[in-house]
C-alpha cells in the first residue's frame, strides 16, 4: 500500500506547467525563429548552391567560396571595409569621448551640444547620406566653397579613388559619433565625484586626472564602444550605397555593398551567401581578437 502511495503523491506534488508563459514568449521565439534563425540555417545551405531564387537550387559544394577568394572585387570589397575600420573606430571613439567630455563639465551650451552630438543617431542613414552627397559635392558643395574661402583648391571628396572612402568615413564618424557620445556621457556621470575632488586636493590637474581616475575607470565602456563601433563599420551599406555606390572605380565599395549587388542585381544568392559567410567569419575574428587586446583588466 506505501508503495502505490508513494507515485499517487509525487503526481498531486509535482508543479503544474504555466503554459501562459510560453504563450507570451511564444510572441517573441517565433518570429526570431522565423525571420533570424531561419533565415541564416537557409543562407548557409544556399552559400554550396548555385541558385538564381528562380528552381530549385543546384548544389554546388564550395565552389562559391573558392570563386570569391580568387575574385579580385570581393578582395577590394574586404581591403576598403578594413580601411574604414581603421579610420572610423578611432574617429567615433575619440570625437565621441570629447563631446562627452564637453558636456559632462557643464559648461554654456552644454544642454544644446548634447541635441547637437546625438541628433545625427536617430536620422536615417539614408538622409545622412543625402545630407553629406550634398556637403561634399566638389562643384557646390559646402565644404569646398569655405576650403576656397582659405584659398585651397576645391577636393574631389566622392569622384576621386584617393578621397571617396574618406569622404564615406566622415559622415559616418558624424552620424555614429551620437551612441559613442551618449554612452561615454553615461560612463562620466557613474565616476564617483570623491576621487576627482581629492585628487584635485592633491594637486591633480585636468590632464591628470583625465589619464589617472577618467579613462581607467571608463576601460570597459571604452572596450564596448571600440567592440560595437567596429562591428558596424564592417557592415557599413547605407552610407556607401547612398553616397558612392562603391564608387569610383571600387574605391569605397564594401562586402555588404557587393553582396547586394550580387544578389539583387545578378541574381546570384548562392554566391552571395557566401560572401555573407565570409564577412561573418571576418567579424568574429576580428571582434575576438579586438576583445583580447582591449579585454578588461
Amino acid at each position: 500500500m506505501s508503495e502505490q502511495a508513494t507515485p499517487a503523491s509525487a503526481r498531486t506534488d509535482a508543479v503544474p506547467i504555466d503554459w501562459a508563459g510560453y504563450v507570451f514568449v511564444a510572441f517573441f521565439t517565433i518570429p526570431f525563429l522565423l525571420f533570424n534563425v531561419l533565415p541564416v540555417l537557409f543562407g548557409g545551405y544556399v552559400a554550396f548552391t548555385e541558385w538564381s531564387i528562380i528552381g530549385a537550387p543546384a548544389w554546388v559544394g564550395t565552389d562559391n567560396f573558392t570563386a570569391a577568394l580568387s575574385d579580385e572585387w570581393v578582395r577590394n570589397a574586404f581591403r576598403n571595409v578594413l580601411l574604414y575600420g581603421l579610420i572610423i573606430v578611432p574617429g567615433v571613439t575619440v570625437f565621441g569621448l570629447l563631446a562627452a567630455l564637453f558636456v559632462n563639465q557643464g559648461w554654456p551650451l552644454s544642454a544644446v551640444a548634447r541635441t547637437f552630438f546625438f541628433a545625427p543617431y536617430v536620422v536615417s542613414a539614408t538622409v545622412i547620406g543625402l545630407i553629406w552627397v550634398w556637403l561634399l559635392d566638389t562643384q557646390y558643395g559646402l565644404i569646398n566653397h569655405y576650403l576656397a574661402y582659405l584659398g585651397l583648391d576645391g577636393i574631389p571628396w566622392l569622384t576621386s579613388t584617393d578621397w571617396s572612402l574618406i569622404g564615406v568615413s566622415i559622415a559616418s564618424i558624424w552620424w555614429d559619433m551620437g551612441l559613442a557620445f551618449v554612452l561615454f556621457l553615461a560612463a562620466l556621470q557613474d565616476i564617483p565625484r570623491d576621487l576627482l575632488e581629492a585628487a584635485k586636493v592633491d594637486g591633480a590637474n585636468g590632464l591628470k586626472r583625465l589619464y589617472f581616475i577618467t579613462l581607467p575607470l571608463m576601460r570597459p565602456v571604452i572596450s564596448m564602444v571600440i567592440t560595437l563601433q567596429l562591428i558596424s563599420t564592417l557592415r557599413i551599406f547605407s552610407q556607401v550605397y547612398v553616397m558612392t555606390n562603391g564608387g569610383p572605380a571600387g574605391s569605397s565599395d564594401s562586402p555588404i555593398r557587393y553582396i547586394y549587388e550580387s544578389a539583387i542585381v545578378r541574381h546570384s544568392f548562392g554566391y552571395a551567401s557566401a560572401l555573407a559567410i565570409l564577412l561573418f567569419a571576418l567579424i568574429l575574428i576580428v571582434t575576438f581578437v579586438l576583445r583580447f587586446v582591449v579585454r578588461e583588466r
